[in-house]
């Protein structure tokens, strides 16, 4: 199943969920927020996000930390993020050595490291599931204050990436047919889980607030049905050490005055971002995005009506390349780790030109 249907699905089940009117309907309109003038001194910075080389997507192995920032500085990004998980970011794994070893390829290759991110999720209603993400969000946030790191990207309920036959795969956690997230726990409630997400998330902002390092949920399914409940969580948890991560990709709707009103909302509260997809270029060697089957609506996200939006709210932030999906060739067979190096410069290129025009 591609990640388009996966976000339908998953409104689907949730409204199918929310009858008897527990929760106001994501349908309703929300008033239009007025037109905001474009802060002068928004500054954005382009970051690589070490999901891209993780070894999981390519045929071929992950790439050191070192190696990492090394191709990073090469094709001229400002910074890494860090994915939480192994062989590169995972906490257990990395001892005061190993921290102080990334911190010195950080220094040598003069990037910064803007954010990690938690892969948690807090959505089970078994306590020892949830409290066991809470273990790993705060040793992902001790791992933030140490690598320099101001942000810990969040989710309500990452639904992970599990490995078959070598290739990471969204497909066998986000099933069109019997797995959908409310069979998950089919004795839980979607509002149930919503407030389980909720308590976590406050919970969580503590242990922001003890090392300094502030939270940022991402607007991504299941759970979060669009870009509303991310913000209502935000709201609800009211700690300055949660905020919002808005990325135009999975938004449920690619209208424009939709993502304006979003964007505009969220305001001050978003502090990362991030841009994916893969490119190509056209004849006249200009780099183009590739249509992928997970945009909503068959739309085309547009980054320069999103860049425009962040500069007029004063963005002051990374947006940070991930390629986080399976790669394949023409003729299906796995792509290699050069397919990945050429994606990477390519979106490097496409972002830089839309932030300068």
């Amino acid at each position: 199943m591609n990640r388009r249907k996966f976000v339908e699905t998953s409104g689907v089940a949730a409204g199918a969920a929310m009858l008897g009117g527990m929760k106001p309907s994501v349908n309703q309109i929300s008033p239009a927020v007025p037109v905001q003038k474009t802060q002068k001194n928004a500054k954005i910075k382009l970051g690589l996000y070490s999901i891209s080389y993780g070894g999981i997507w390519y045929k071929g192995t992950a790439l050191s930390f070192d190696e990492l920032c090394r191709y990073a500085k090469q094709y001229g990004f400002d910074g890494v993020e860090l994915d939480n998980k192994r062989p590169m970011g995972c906490p257990l794994d990395l001892d005061q050595r190993k921290r102080d070893e990334m911190r010195n390829s950080l220094t040598k290759y003069g990037l910064e490291m803007p954010a990690l991110s938690a892969n948690n999720d807090f959505s089970s209603p078994i306590p020892e599931l949830r409290e066991n993400q809470l273990l790993m969000v705060r040793e992902t946030v001790k791992l933030a204050k140490d690598m320099g790191a101001k942000v810990v990207r969040v989710f309500a309920a990452w639904p992970g990436v599990p490995i078959h036959d070598g290739v990471g795969t969204y497909e066998l956690v986000r099933g069109d047919g019997f797995y959908t997230f409310l069979r998950q726990y089919p004795y839980a409630t979607w509002i149930e889980r919503y407030n389980y997400v909720k308590d976590c998330l406050k919970e969580a902002a503590r242990f922001g607030e003890e090392f300094g390092i502030v939270l940022a949920l991402q607007n991504h399914a299941p759970l979060i049905r669009t870009w509303r409940d991310t913000y209502d969580l935000v709201k609800e948890v009211n700690s300055p050490f949660l905020k919002v991560c808005l990325d135009l990709p999975i938004f449920d709707k690619q209208d424009k005055d939709y993502i304006a009103n979003a964007v505009r909302t969220v305001g001050n509260l978003q502090v990362h971002s991030h841009f994916g997809g893969e490119y190509y270029r056209d004849g006249n060697n200009l780099v183009q995005p590739k249509m992928l089957d997970y945009y909503a609506g068959g739309i085309m996200p547009d980054y320069a009506h999103y860049i425009g939006l962040m500069n007029e709210i004063g963005y002051n932030g990374y947006f940070t390349f991930e390629l986080c999906h399976p790669l394949w060739n023409k003729d299906h067979s796995v792509a290699g780790v050069e397919f990945v190096h050429e994606q990477v410069a390519l979106a490097k290129e496409y972002m830089t030109n839309i932030i300068n025009m």
